[in-house]
């Protein structure tokens, strides 16, 4: 027993204390979560797709050049040309400028960049508010463990009273070995919830260390009681779920995936078209000999336009544009599932919500109850009416409905955040109005 107990405060010392309240949590998150790190390294990468697509429309400059050694064996018949053997250099180097001045592939390719960039903004965007719930799930999952490691000690104060009673009672014969041995068992099951419980809040601190990267020593700030949390407005399910078909992030998003299929079939399309460039060179060639001994240095320029019409290509073209139409349905598909998830995302989060603010106001009301019935065990304790053990019990309810009432603000909290991420307006305001409910606790 002494062994179970050592094992339960040595788990307890080695549990991590933050000083943080959920807005300080929230900015390490931003700088030290990898998650959201990740998102915005994409963010940055997309954006290089612009200057890409732009470079297809822009003149394509090259510069050439080339050095070469020669030797040449010559035998004429002839007396006009000498016969012998030569060795000469030669070199040559130019510059070759390509405009495009038609090339639909390209233009399309462009407005695809564009469309890849809104998508990395609106991913970003995503990311941001994910990060947000996570931190806010991640905080109150911390409270949630640390209400109920208070709750179970409060039912092993009850037990180990009740232990003591029936120990008590046997030596005095008002009770039997089996009424011990029953309130042993019951107190060796509350230390084993007890390190469980310990166990549990060990994994919530760590699930948030995660997100930090790294340890904040301290406390951990709790709600202010009472709290007054405010109904979503408006009040009207329907125009929420309307609101989040106009500006959720994840329709945003599936939408411009439609949009960049539908441009991927009109670039497939594109291989059809002609294509036309204007073409400029400057040229210098110079060769110290020839096959008639004389050697020669020119610069040769030339500008024009060169015309090119696909007439075949193995169908590729065909098959290509089929497979991005292809594509495209499942883009629209892609939308309308994320119109629907949405919806039914967002009707959970309002729901939750109102129903969440019924419990709590009910919970509250149960808390004022118990209260109530606590303080008349400790009076009837006072007449000889009720025993400590009565009292204990009345004090381990209390915990329990206090337990479930911070449940009930917890869930209704992040189910406001939920709601308002689901509408694409969650924001880090949103999070400085929940930390104005937090004041600094002890564990």
């Amino acid at each position: 027993m002494i062994r179970i107990s050592m094992l339960a405060t040595a788990l307890l010392a080695a549990v991590p204390v933050y000083s943080a309240d959920l807005l300080s949590l929230y900015k390490e998150a931003q700088i030290e979560d990898a998650q959201f790190a990740a998102a915005k390294a994409q963010f940055i990468a997309a954006q290089e797709r612009l200057p890409q697509g732009r470079a297809l429309l822009l003149p394509n400059v090259n510069l050439g050049a080339g050095y070469s050694l020669n030797r040449l064996d010559i035998d004429y018949d002839s007396s006009l040309f000498p016969s012998g053997t030569r060795d000469f250099s030669a070199y040559n180097y130019g510059v070759t400028v390509t405009q495009p001045l038609y090339r639909r592939e390209n233009s399309v390719t462009y407005e695809q960049a564009r469309t890849q960039v809104r998508q990395a903004e609106s991913q970003l965007g995503i990311a941001a508010q994910e990060l947000m719930l996570r931190v806010a799930q991640a905080y109150f999952n911390v409270l949630l463990a640390r209400s109920d490691l208070n709750t179970i000690r409060s039912q092993k104060t009850a037990v180990a009273e009740q232990l003591e009673q029936a120990k008590r009672n046997f030596v005095v014969g008002t009770a039997t070995i089996t009424d011990q041995r029953e309130a042993q068992a019951r107190y060796d099951l509350v230390l084993a919830q007890e390190l469980a419980a310990i166990n549990d809040l060990e994994v919530r601190n760590r699930a948030l260390e995660v997100l930090t990267g790294r340890p904040v020593q301290g406390v951990l700030a709790g709600l202010k009681l009472p709290i007054t949390l405010s109904a979503p407005q408006p009040g009207d399910m329907k125009a929420w779920v309307d609101q989040a078909y106009e500006s959720s992030p994840d329709v945003r998003l599936a939408g411009q995936s439609l949009e960049l299929a539908q441009q991927e079939v009109e670039r497939a399309r594109a291989g059809h078209r002609p294509t036309l460039d204007a073409i400029g060179s400057l040229n210098q060639t110079y060769q110290g000999s020839s096959a008639t001994g004389v050697g020669s240095d020119t610069r040769a320029a030339a500008i024009g336009l060169q015309f090119n019409l696909p007439l075949y290509q193995g169908g590729a073209i065909t098959s290509r544009t089929r497979e991005a139409a292809a594509n495209q349905e499942r883009a629209r598909q892609d939308l309308e599932n994320a119109r629907r998830t949405v919806a039914q995302r967002t009707r959970e989060s309002f729901l939750g919500v109102t129903s969440g603010l019924a419990q709590v106001s009910a919970l509250e009301q149960a808390v004022a109850s118990t209260q109530l019935q606590l303080e008349s065990t400790r009076l009837g304790q006072e007449v000889g009416v009720r025993t400590s053990v009565d009292v204990l019990d009345a004090e381990q309810q209390l915990a329990i409905a206090r337990r479930n009432l911070s449940q009930a603000i917890y869930g209704t909290i992040v189910n406001q955040l939920r709601l308002k991420a689901a509408v694409g307006r969650l924001s880090e305001t949103d999070i400085a109005d929940v930390n104005t409910l937090l004041k600094e606790d002890v564990q």
